[in-house]
């Protein structure tokens, strides 16, 4: 990603039509593509200044979730209601056409003459451009001359100037750059509406997200109230104690099975080297864990492709270190 220099007290005050308090509403829905179900008697309930996070395994449908909301994508069955007071606005992974002969400042003109703060006074095109990261040399240029990031940029602009009070945004981690993605967040902040995140990101999810719903496929959404980061943390310690009761019921059936297999009493020669080695690789693995923690606290905290990857690397020591002191354990009941 390309490092945007932001300022710090960038300001993206937009006024906004008043919301009501039902803004959406999914009532018995239903929805299957081709073969996969999305959805099956989905209830949903979103108010005025809710913050959603959907998130979950890929292909589980959770843009085609956002598309029905959305109410651009048909049920199956059920029905969905659209507040009366809803004006939304819906950044999706695709952008749409737009002319790439026009200049950047004519192209925003035609789309909103008439933005103003929530104050009530008007704000020029020219403001906005240059809060959106568009120096004013840049604002006669060609859409054309513009990088993908820039005109991802520009579309998300253009989206935000129709002063929407319901934000729906489709994986905007994935093409906007860091410095898109803080004036989004700055924006969030002092956005009063409703904000519906598809993300796989879990600390964009954390900025701008307190209630998840975790699409594992085949129909099955979880809700959870809570930041992503602690729902990640619970499904680990769940994962764990499942793990721990499942070896326990091993080790059971093993007790009442003597008669057929020989109880251990002792380690062979290759576990005994196994066993003098695991002490140090767990040291490694630790110490490689608390390198990586340490870097994290360096990383710009908008940077989210790299907080991610080291996110990732962190989260794989931790199954090593796991799978390594569950074997030192169970090799250590035979030492002598």
């Amino acid at each position: 990603l390309n490092k945007v220099q932001v300022d710090e007290n960038v300001d993206i005050n937009l006024g906004q039509q008043r919301l009501g308090k039902k803004v959406l509403e999914l009532k018995d829905a239903s929805l299957t593509i081709g073969n996969h179900k999305i959805i099956e008697d989905f209830n949903l309930l979103i108010q005025a200044g809710d913050r959603i996070g959907i998130t979950g395994v890929n292909g589980a449908g959770k843009s085609s979730f956002l598309n029905a909301l959305s109410g651009e994508l048909p049920l199956d069955s059920g029905i969905l209601t659209i507040g009366e007071t809803v004006k939304m606005a819906y950044y999706r992974q695709q952008t749409e056409e737009i002319p790439e002969d026009k200049r950047i400042i004519s192209y925003l003109n035609e789309v909103g003459q008439n933005i103003v703060n929530k104050d009530g006074e008007r704000i020029s095109t020219t403001q906005l451009l240059e809060q959106f990261l568009f120096p004013r040399f840049m604002h006669g240029t060609l859409i054309r001359k513009l990088s993908g990031g820039e005109k991802r940029r520009l579309y998300l602009l253009k989206l935000l100037m129709s002063q929407p009070n319901v934000l729906l945004l489709d994986e905007p981690t994935n093409d906007l750059d860091i410095g898109t993605l803080t004036v989004l967040e700055d924006y969030l902040d002092n956005f009063n509406g409703t904000v519906i995140t598809v993300s796989h990101d879990r600390y964009f999810l954390d900025k701008v997200a307190d209630s998840l719903y975790i699409f594992e496929g085949n129909a099955k959404i979880k809700h959870y109230v809570g930041m992503f980061t602690d729902y990640l943390k619970n499904a680990e310690n769940e994962a764990v104690k499942t793990k721990k009761q499942v070896s326990a019921t091993k080790v059971e059936k093993t007790d009442s099975a003597e008669d057929k297999v020989k109880k251990k009493t002792k380690l062979t020669y290759a576990e005994k080297i196994e066993y003098e080695k695991l002490e140090s690789e767990i040291d490694k693995l630790e110490n490689d864990k608390a390198s990586l923690e340490e870097e994290m606290q360096h990383v710009d905290g908008a940077d989210y492709t790299k907080l991610a990857s080291l996110q990732q690397q962190i989260d794989e020591l931790d199954e090593d270190i796991m799978e390594k002191v569950q074997r030192w354990d169970e090799l250590s009941q035979y030492v002598d």
